[in-house]
């Protein structure tokens, strides 16, 4: 499983970097979703975009509509695009909790509004243990 994941985040990235390249930053993040979104799904991925996730509290959905994810791939990684001039850390900490949420153990959270998209790229984990290669190619946060 680790494996794939590492597959699927990788080819995330690297369809992220070329969307990057071809849009530059300061969009919206809803042009960023849609382009990479189309991108990967030319790639052969399923992806879905825009995936509600429920509130549930003490084991009650309390609310069906509480959470958005930007991208769903594959059904494994959560992907949370942003265009922002600075990251906060609860971005992480929300990527995180999508993670726990939904029992899946890769998130990537994307900031567009970047000169070099590399520096907007963090990889998000929910005990997924990384390859040493992989922690070391990948820009985190």
């Amino acid at each position: 499983m680790e494996n794939k994941l590492n597959k699927i985040s990788h080819d995330i990235i690297g369809a992220a970097i070329e969307v990057h390249r071809e849009l530059g930053p300061g969009l919206l993040e809803s042009a960023y979703r849609k382009c990479l979104a189309k991108l990967l799904r030319d790639q052969g991925y399923q992806v879905e975009e825009e995936v509600y996730l429920p509130l549930t509290f003490k084991g009650e959905v309390v609310e069906e509509k509480a959470y958005r994810l930007d991208l769903l791939v594959e059904d494994l990684v959560i992907v949370e695009i942003k265009s922002v001039e600075n990251m906060k850390k609860l971005f992480s900490m929300q990527t995180l909790t999508y993670l726990k949420q939904t029992n899946r153990q890769l998130g990537l959270l994307i900031n567009f509004n970047v000169s070099i998209l590399k520096d907007g790229i963090n990889r998000i984990v929910n005990g997924f243990e990384e390859e040493p290669s992989v922690a070391s190619a990948s820009p985190r946060g």
